[in-house]
C-alpha cells in the first residue's frame, strides 16, 4: 500500500541510453518527495548523481540513503560551479522552483523540476527569457504522464490511431491529503500556488499531450475548501474545463478526498475519446481488486481489450531527456509544451470562482 502520492517513486526500468559518467547530474532541493522519482528515472536511463545539497542536513540524510554513494555539496555554488555537472534536478518549495532554475541555467546547466515548475505568470516571463537567452532547458517532472506506464501507453495507442482524433479528455487526480506528513508550505498558498497549479498541472500536460494541442482557453475554473477550515489556504477541490486551439475539449477534477481504507493514495484515470475508440486509464490501481497498477482499456472498431501494463512499456522520457540535454534536441518534451502547461495551469488558478 502506498499512503502518500508524494513519496511515490516508481522502481527504474533500467534502459540507459549512455554510459557511467557521460552524463553527470545532481539534485538541489529536497522539499518534495518527487525528488526520488526524478533521480531514479534518471539513474535508471544511465545518468550519474554525483551531488546532492539541501540546507535541511535531515534530509540530505535521507537521499543519501536512497542513493548511496552521491556526494554532499558544501552549498548549492559548488554544485553550480562545477563543470561535469550537465544537469540540476529540483524539488524546492513550489514558489522557489523558478529562482533555482533561473540559477542554475545562468551556470550554464538544464534544470529538470518537480511540478508545477511555478506559481505565477512573472516566474513564467522569467523563466521563458532565461531559457532563450541561455539556450538551456527548463523540464519538468509532469509524473502522472511521464512517469506512468498506462500514460505512455495511452499515447503510444493514440499515436498509431487506435481511436482515431482525439476529440475530449477528462482527467482524475485524487490524493491522499495526509496532513501530518505534509510540511508547513504545503499550506500556505503564495508557497504552493493553489491545487489548479499544484496537482492540477499534471492534468493539464496531459490534456495538452494526448489532444495534440499547442495552447487552450480556461473556459471555467473552480476551488474550494470544502473540509479543512483548519488549513484556510488550503484548496481541497477544484475543476476546470478547457477548450483546445484545436478545437477538442478538456475536463479534470483534482481533490484532497482519498479516504483512508483506499488501497493507494489516489484512484488516479484517465478517459480518452476518439473518434474511432476511447482508452480509460485506472493508473495506480483497479477498485475493489488486488491487481495492482497499470490497467488500460481500449474500444475502437476492432476490438475491446483490458491491457495490464505493469512493468511492460517502461519510462522513455528519462532516456529521452539525456540524449536531448546531449544533443539539444526535444524529443522528450518541447521547451514549448512545458511552458505551455505551467501557463494554463496558473491561468486556471488565477481566474478559479471559489465554490462556497
Amino acid at each position: 500500500m502506498t499512503a502518500s502520492g508524494m513519496n511515490y517513486a516508481p522502481a527504474p526500468m533500467p534502459a540507459p541510453v549512455v554510459k557511467p559518467g557521460e552524463f553527470v547530474f545532481a539534485a538541489v532541493g529536497l522539499d518534495h518527495g518527487h525528488i526520488f522519482g526524478m533521480c531514479e528515472g534518471l539513474t535508471g536511463a544511465g545518468g550519474t548523481l554525483k551531488w546532492v545539497f539541501d540546507p535541511d542536513a535531515k534530509k540530505m540524510d535521507r537521499f543519501c540513503a536512497r542513493f548511496p554513494g552521491v556526494r554532499r555539496a558544501r552549498d548549492e555554488a559548488e554544485i553550480l560551479g562545477d563543470p561535469e555537472t550537465r544537469l540540476v534536478a529540483g524539488a524546492a518549495v513550489t514558489s522557489e522552483r523558478c529562482a533555482l532554475g533561473l540559477r542554475v541555467m545562468e551556470a550554464g546547466k538544464d534544470y529538470f523540476t518537480d511540478k508545477a515548475p511555478l506559481t505565477t505568470l512573472e516566474q513564467l516571463a522569467a523563466a521563458r527569457q532565461a531559457a532563450e537567452r541561455t539556450g538551456k532547458k527548463y523540464m519538468v517532472y509532469y509524473s502522472e504522464r511521464l512517469h506512468v506506464e498506462t500514460a505512455i501507453f495511452a499515447g503510444q495507442l493514440i499515436e498509431q490511431g487506435a481511436i482515431g482524433r482525439v476529440v475530449q479528455v477528462l482527467g482524475m487526480g485524487p490524493h491522499r491529503l495526509s496532513p501530518n506528513t505534509r510540511p508547513d508550505w504545503f499550506f500556505q498558498k503564495e508557497k504552493y500556488g493553489g491545487i489548479l497549479c499544484d496537482i492540477g498541472s499534471h492534468q493539464i500536460e496531459q490534456i495538452l499531450f494526448y489532444t495534440g494541442a499547442s495552447g487552450a482557453q480556461i473556459v471555467r475554473s473552480q476551488i474550494a475548501n470544502y473540509n479543512h477550515p483548519q488549513y484556510p489556504e488550503l484548496d481541497d477541490f477544484g475543476d476546470a474545463m478547457l477548450l483546445m486551439d484545436n478545437g477538442a475539449a478538456g475536463y479534470f477534477r483534482v481533490d484532497w478526498f482519498t479516504p483512508d481504507g483506499l488501497q493507494m493514495w489516489g484512484d488516479g484515470r484517465s478517459f480518452i475519446l476518439g473518434t474511432e475508440g476511447f482508452i480509460e486509464q485506472r493508473k495506480y490501481m483497479n477498485l475493489g481488486t488486488d491487481g495492482g497498477p497499470g490497467h488500460l482499456f481500449l474500444a475502437n472498431g476492432k476490438e475491446e481489450t483490458h491491457y495490464n501494463v505493469s512493468g511492460q512499456v517502461g519510462y522513455p522520457f528519462f532516456g529521452q531527456l539525456i540524449l536531448d540535454c546531449l544533443h539539444r534536441t526535444e524529443n522528450a518534451m518541447t521547451q514549448r509544451h512545458a511552458f505551455k502547461a505551467a501557463e494554463l495551469c496558473v491561468k486556471a488558478q488565477l481566474a478559479a470562482v471559489r465554490l462556497a
